[in-house]
């Protein structure tokens, strides 16, 4: 799937997400493709640093604190965009966690 496609496709889940996470909020359509856009560079660059740094915590839990870091990309993909809010870390694990399941599913099917 395309770059580009894929971005779109990532902010409308996250849209449609939102809608059914009350402590998520996405200003529009137009926020939701650049939240996705902030989360694709946020993954390509501060994920891996944050995964090496976390490797033991990580190793101890059985790599459930993964979601934690996902959670704490979203926050800063929160932290960095003004019309996105997420309140909440577990409001935050499980947006994550809900947002990779449907994008995996979507990436598998086209």
């Amino acid at each position: 799937m395309g770059f580009i496609l894929k971005i779109i496709l990532t902010g409308f889940i996250a849209i449609v997400l939102a809608k059914f996470f009350p402590g998520v909020k996405i200003d529009g359509y137009s926020t939701a493709i650049l939240f996705a856009l902030v989360l694709a560079i946020l993954n390509a660059v501060v994920r891996p640093i944050l995964v090496i740094l976390t490797i033991p915590i990580t190793f101890l839990t059985l790599g459930l604190f993964l979601l934690v870091i996902n959670a704490i990309i979203l926050y800063l993909a929160d932290y960095l965009l003004s019309g996105v809010d997420i309140s909440g870390l577990l409001t935050a694990i499980l947006f994550s966690l809900a947002l990779s399941i449907v994008t995996a599913i979507l990436d598998a099917i086209f």
